[in-house]
């Protein structure tokens, strides 16, 4: 942590864990089954959808290994999340309101729907795996960015820990205990009080980054005066980061790389697993809008994010050398914002970036728990004679599961931080998950479209592309050519012998994945004939509910709207009155601009309060209204439905 202040930049973040611990006990009223425990009752605004999709799209990865790649390659990893934004387009367009009308609290729950139970539990047990190494994977990398960077020595020594240790457990417990205290609802507003930081906090580094370098013009000529405006480019030559041919990182950011992600983020961004972001909001409408707020979020994000990293790497790339980390320039986010922040906001800084990964970590838990609770626990039911449980026990084992599988989750961090041979198991782990990715999710995306397919057909479809993955993950190790063929030169012919020797480019991964997968699963559709009158029945039940709009007085019953606005402005009012009273710190490093430049990120998150309690009471006034209108008439209000809606709203 910086010298001038450093106090401050502690109690800074030590305030703002506390405070999400707050949200979390508060929004245990808005609590009462499983459906609002998991879902949020299915009565989320599309602002608080929305906002919560977009920061569950992305970690600190952003900050950190993105980061880096713009500092080493410039413009390029924007391809990456112009994907994101185009598959937001894609939600925002068809899918965000099929998503909703399937009516469903999980994603495994869906896959029941539409190709019955055995394929249910396969990916049942697979999403709860690789979300439980996903969640931990995510924790241990922040851990390991935060205390190279910063300094949290004393702390972790005064608790007898090493610093990544103390990062993890800190961050992890909080995560731990708002997200079991408030569940979905939970989840959602920390997400939004996340985004009301992230935004104008990196809007504000990357303002001052500029100005740093005399504003855009001065930033381009920058990158010029250093001979890097080809290596810069968003899309590059072969060869232009690598000149060996035979390496994967030749084909890097070239239009290959492009078309690649483009495609592998727009179909896993649109599968059954995903419409999970979707299910509590109100009806398809308001999913739309969910994705378009959160598409335009990226979009926004995008264009001011890697700034300060492309700055850093002219201004101050001794500094980002001289970081005790395997890779330096992961830090180089980091570095800009200490160059640039005054004394106050680097601790907001730090929390920016917990906050890209607790939002990722937080919304894995509580979709995990529910995965278990839904779906896996009443498997062992159905295994062992127990009944079904009741709506209560329901709501009680999902608080449970949430706190077995959070512990779980710092548990396996802490593991990964212990074992000196860690970075080695962290990138094999990465790889594991790029491998099942995509095959995971193409029959799950093509599925939406293609009806006349058997059962069974994900499950192959999977196993056949499992085939291409592991070539490709086998390729250029020396322990696979020589299982295919001790001379590999010779024993290999042609382009298998090349396939094998070299590694595979990223974007071959995909598209041959991708390709692979589409046949396969195409490959089952004259099989369809085989299937049971009961299966095909069932198949015309999963189309006829995901097209079928909401009706949601009926199907859910009484909204809560101005409640959500009121909770969640007065949460994002309190918090920016706090980091503006920041401002008044008597720190004699932080000038008048300093001073601004905190009152600016204090002010933004404070007026967007403001303008969420002021709707609040504009939403409160309107239904006074109009439940006096109906009153007067002798009409019947929707309160009145609730009663014969509570059957429905399990199911919607």
């Amino acid at each position: 942590m910086s010298d001038p202040g450093g106090w401050i930049e502690y109690g800074v973040i030590v305030g703002y864990l506390v405070f999400l611990v707050a949200v979390g006990v508060v929004l245990r009223r808005f609590n009462s089954n499983v459906s609002d425990y998991f879902r949020a009752g299915a009565k989320g605004k599309w602002w608080l959808v929305g906002a919560s999709a977009f920061m569950g799209a992305f970690s600190a990865w952003t900050f950190t290994g993105a980061a880096g790649a713009a500092y080493e390659s410039g413009w390029s990893i924007m391809v990456i999340f112009f994907a994101n934004v185009l598959a937001f387009a894609v939600h925002a367009a068809l899918l965000a309101p099929w998503f909703r009308q399937l009516r469903a609290i999980t994603a495994p729950e869906v896959i029941r729907m539409r190709f019955g139970p055995a394929t249910q539990q396969v990916y049942a047990w697979l999403y709860a795996v690789l979300g439980l190494l996903y969640a931990s994977i995510w924790l241990w990398g922040l851990a390991i960015f935060i205390a190279a960077v910063f300094d949290f020595t004393g702390p972790a020594t005064a608790l007898g820990m090493g610093e990544v240790s103390f990062v993890i457990l800190v961050t992890g417990t909080v995560v731990l205990v708002y997200s079991v205290a408030g569940g979905s609802w939970a989840v959602m507003a920390t997400d939004v009080l996340q985004s009301l930081i992230l935004i104008p906090l990196t809007l504000l580094v990357a303002f001052l980054c500029l100005r740093q370098v005399g504003g855009v013009s001065g930033m381009l000529q920058g990158i010029h005066d250093a001979g890097l405006a080809n290596h810069f480019g968003i899309i590059t030559r072969p060869g232009e980061h690598n000149a060996d041919a035979t390496n994967p990182d030749y084909w890097k950011y070239t239009w290959q790389f492009a078309i690649a992600a483009l495609i592998y983020k727009t179909v896993t961004f649109s599968t059954i697993d995903v419409a999970q972001k979707y299910f509590g909001v109100k009806n398809g409408k308001e999913a739309r809008m969910a994705a378009l707020l959160a598409g335009g979020l990226m979009l926004a994000g995008m264009l001011f994010w890697f700034i300060p990293p492309i700055v850093a790497r002219l201004e101050w790339a001794d500094q980002v050398a001289a970081v005790q980390m395997s890779k330096p320039a992961e830090a180089a986010y980091a570095i800009a914002g200490l160059n640039v922040l005054p004394a106050g906001l680097i601790g907001l800084m730090v929390v920016a970036m917990l906050s890209a990964t607790m939002s990722s970590m937080d919304s894995g838990l509580n979709k995990n728990a529910a995965v278990f609770t839904r779906d896996i626990y009443p498997m062992f039911g159905r295994l062992f004679g127990v009944g079904e449980p009741g709506p209560g026990l329901s709501y009680l084992l999902g608080q449970i599961t949430s706190v077995a599988l959070g512990l779980i989750i710092i548990l396996l961090a802490l593991y990964f931080a212990a074992q000196e041979g860690g970075k080695g198991v962290f990138e094999a782990m990465l790889n594991v998950g790029a491998m099942l990715t995509l095959p995971m999710s193409v029959p799950l995306c093509l599925s939406l479209f293609i009806r006349r397919v058997p059962p069974w057909a994900a499950m192959a479809t999977v196993l056949v592309t499992l085939i291409p993955s592991a070539w490709s993950f086998g390729a250029g190790k020396g322990w696979w050519a020589h299982m295919l063929g001790p001379d590999r030169s010779a024993s290999l012919p042609g382009w298998i012998g090349s396939w094998v020797v070299t590694g595979w480019p990223y974007h071959r991964t995909v598209l041959i994945n991708l390709a692979t997968g589409i046949l396969a699963f195409c490959a089952t559709i004259p099989l369809w004939r085989s299937a049971s009158a009961g299966y095909r029945a069932q198949v015309g039940e999963f189309f006829t509910r995901m097209h079928t709009p909401i009706d949601f007085e009926r199907e859910v019953g009484q909204a809560n709207d101005g409640q959500q606005l009121r909770v969640v402005g007065t949460f994002a009012a309190i918090m920016g009155g706090a980091i503006a009273l920041l401002s008044l710190l008597p720190i004699k490093e932080n000038d008048l601009s300093d001073r601004a430049a905190i009152v600016f990120v204090g002010g933004f998150v404070g007026l967007v309060g403001g303008v969420l309690i002021l709707a609040a009471r504009s939403f409160d006034r309107n239904a006074r209204e109009a439940h006096s209108d109906d009153s007067g008439a002798g009409g019947e209000t929707p309160a009145k439905d609730v009663g014969r809606a509570s059957a429905a709203a399990s199911g919607a």
